[in-house]
């Protein structure tokens, strides 16, 4: 057995934390999830840094806020690049981000062997930032006849759903890793939920009715989405529909609407929970879970329709908040962490000191060790939220946005939201406007000034 616990970073794609069991969700069946939340440690809430795909990634292996780590990108593609579709089918040569030592590059100090398997979307391939083994596909997001790369090499497509041929890779690597004297890191990268909802297996598809899909107080049914028509295929088809413009993606199922679209999502949802119970049963078999730290999450969230809005990127609740579960047997929980408001940026940190490494100083988040162990520790209890380039913080009560002028210039003087989400969870009425509590919100607005004056942009 190593030395030191090996680790499984598990993060699946645009799934918010209220549609999973463990975090309160009646309807949806995620037995995985809330497993792991019943065996560890759960944070009741977390947010992502960015609620984009890429640059959430970006801030998560490189335990960096996006701005320091890419200069602020989100999920734009390269100029050398140039097409429709606005992104990069594989990463790029060389390293343009993520120049400071990333997790996987500290881990590898350590002793790791390190390994990505699923959705990259980042701009550094990964043998570049750490990883001595990989297999993941295209960016272009979907499920049959998806294009995968091993390790650089030529391009194939398996013959089944490429989430379920990923859980088989997982397996086949926990099976290797029995015995093995080094420790292992596996960043375990699950596409759904995130659309194409309708590329999926009908068994998950069509496993829960509209009916039955419990909708959030913001979601207003009598007022159609702007281009509704356009984003429900967006989400039931991606970029076979907006890019490809494939016949049949041009046209929904009779009746299809708001209601129909989140229950696929439920769907898909299982459908990731059962590859989490793959990869579980997987290192019980190979006798590994008792040495395994396992980090479950998501890089954000997804508004379906909450506040009149569809996919992500705001500063929404159905939009950053994530779930961000963290499991080892011989060293956390159980428990549940209600205090604190945890990050994507927190987690290198955190399992770097959780394996007896030393934290960079480059990476600014906070070592939520202390908190795994049910240990008594002063941290700050807020978290901070890149939106484009501006800047929002989330506190266990309050939410506070504010936004910058223009490219390069100053934050506007005072917040564009505030939200009391003690007593407004679903954030229906701003308050930044209004004297009503001010004293918190002028005391939120002086953090976010101080943490965009001390957090710098790359290469600025």
């Amino acid at each position: 057995m190593p030395d030191r616990p090996n680790i499984i970073l598990c993060i699946c794609d645009q799934l918010r934390a209220f549609e999973t069991g463990c975090y309160g969700n009646p309807v949806i069946r995620t037995p995985h999830a809330d497993r792991l939340a019943s065996e560890g440690v759960r944070f009741d809430l977390a947010v992502t840094n960015f609620p984009v795909c890429m640059a959430a990634r970006s801030a998560l292996l490189s335990g960096q806020f996006n701005r320091t780590c890419t200069g602020g990108v989100g999920n734009v593609a390269f100029p050398s690049r140039p097409g429709d579709c606005n992104m990069p089918e594989y990463p790029d040569f060389g390293r343009p981000h993520l120049p400071n030592t990333t997790l996987p590059e500290a881990l590898r100090e350590l002793g790791y062997h390190n390994t990505a398997i699923g959705k990259w979307h980042i701009h550094s391939w990964p043998n570049d930032i750490g990883f001595d083994r990989y297999v993941i596909p295209r960016v272009h997001h979907c499920h049959s006849g998806q294009s995968f790369t091993e390790d650089g090499g030529p391009e194939f497509v398996p013959a089944r759903w490429s989430v379920d041929y990923e859980a088989e890779r997982v397996e086949r690597y926990l099976e290797q890793r029995r015995g093995a004297r080094e420790p292992f890191f596996l960043y375990y990268s699950i596409s759904p939920p995130h659309c194409p909802v309708a590329d999926a297996p009908e068994e998950y598809r069509t496993m829960y009715s509209p009916e039955e899909v419990p909708l959030r107080p913001n979601v207003d049914l009598t007022r159609p989405l702007d281009q509704q028509d356009y984003w429900l295929k967006v989400y039931r088809w991606d970029f076979r529909h907006y890019n490809l413009h494939l016949p049949y993606t041009e046209s929904l199922p009779d009746g299809y609407d708001l209601r129909a679209l989140i229950a696929e999502y439920y769907g898909m949802t299982t459908w990731m929970d059962a590859a989490v119970g793959r990869m579980l049963a997987a290192l019980d078999e190979a006798g590994l879970a008792e040495n395994t730290i396992v980090v479950f999450t998501s890089d954000h969230g997804d508004n379906l329709g909450s506040l009149g809005l569809v996919q992500k990127g705001g500063p929404t609740e159905e939009s950053i908040r994530i779930p961000l579960i963290v499991r080892h047997p011989a060293g956390f929980g159980p428990g549940t962490v209600e205090s604190t408001v945890a990050s994507l940026v927190d987690a290198a940190p955190t399992l770097l000191s959780a394996v007896g490494g030393q934290v960079p100083h480059h990476m600014p988040g906070r070592d939520l060790a202390p908190l795994l162990r049910k240990e008594e520790a002063r941290l700050p209890r807020e978290a901070y939220i890149e939106i484009g380039n501006s800047v929002a913080v989330r506190t266990p009560t309050h939410m506070a946005f504010l936004r910058r002028e223009r490219e390069g210039g100053q934050l506007e003087p005072r917040a564009n939201q505030f939200f009391d989400l003690h007593t407004d969870p679903y954030q229906l009425r701003n308050l930044a406007g209004t004297e009503e509590q001010a004293g918190t919100r002028r005391a939120l607005e002086a953090q976010i000034r101080d943490w965009d004056a001390r957090t710098p942009w790359m290469n600025a």
